[in-house]
């Protein structure tokens, strides 16, 4: 009866999952995967203010947590979520020197203005894509980029991941540790 049971009870439980696949939760991931990746130059970047013109080379090398901003306020969510890749980044422990925090800002809007976003924030990256990134950017969701949206770079410049605005931190913080474990790049 015991070699019968070994015998059958997997193959009952292999035709339970088969019939009920949605008990099954392959994914790994907490952020949605960007396939195919949206590649990216380190030339369509320019910095935002002379603090970032001048260290656009830290970009080179290192995965990137990039906070989007895409219209000329930043709400409260988007002040939220540069507040949390802050604390994310400081999260990372050993990892950190790894990782890089930068600021997309996809429209004009007025330094004075733009530096009440991130005040008391010395080493993040302020950076102002061309028109090809902010157009691969708004593909990916469907035109609507909604304020506090959070992506992954490589450090190849590969976008790969997205997070939707509220996203959680020890998450982004899953993801991103596997990530960095298995690279062999940055």
């Amino acid at each position: 009866m015991l070699i019968f049971g070994m015998s059958v009870i997997p193959f009952l439980i292999a035709w339970g999952l088969k019939e009920h696949p949605q008990l099954l939760n392959g994914q790994t991931n907490h952020g949605q995967l960007i396939t195919p990746p949206l590649t990216t130059e380190r030339s369509n970047l320019s910095g935002f203010d002379s603090f970032s013109a001048e260290n656009m080379s830290e970009l080179s090398g290192h995965w990137l947590l990039v906070n989007v901003i895409p219209n000329a306020d930043c709400n409260q969510v988007c002040v939220d979520a540069l507040h949390k890749t802050k604390q994310l980044r400081l999260m990372l422990n050993k990892e950190l020197p790894r990782t890089r925090r930068i600021v997309m800002v996809l429209t004009e809007v007025a330094p004075e203005t733009a530096s009440t976003w991130w005040t008391d924030d010395k080493t993040l990256i302020r950076v102002k894509p061309n028109d090809a990134v902010i157009k691969k950017i708004a593909s990916i969701r469907q035109g609507n980029i909604p304020d506090g949206m959070l992506l992954l770079m490589d450090p190849l410049g590969n976008v790969m991941m997205q997070y939707e605005p509220e996203f959680d931190p020890y998450d982004v913080k899953s993801d991103l540790m596997h990530l960095l474990r298995i690279s062999q790049i940055g």
